[in-house]
């Protein structure tokens, strides 16, 4: 089984989300080589950061600490420590 079997299986069993950390799979002009979830894999459990911005878009680490913090700041309140 891959990581993304694994990932989701987690997923279900905690009843939360995944926050993929993939540099290149939040790119939505991406579909070749960057391994992305099928689209019956997405739907089983909520996915961030998978096809979500354009290429175009600037993202580094910096950028990506503060979306993820934020993000899970907002799925989770008052768990994550900014």
């Amino acid at each position: 089984m891959g990581k993304t079997v694994h990932a989701i299986e987690v997923a279900r069993h905690f009843n939360t989300v995944i926050l993929s950390a993939d540099s290149r799979q939040c790119y939505k002009e991406m579909n070749i080589g960057v391994a992305r979830p099928s689209v019956a894999e997405l739907s089983q459990v909520p996915h961030y950061f998978i096809a979500s911005h354009h290429i175009q878009d600037d993202i580094n680490a910096a950028w990506y600490e503060r979306y993820a913090l934020n993000l899970l700041q907002d799925l989770f309140p008052g768990t994550i420590p900014l």
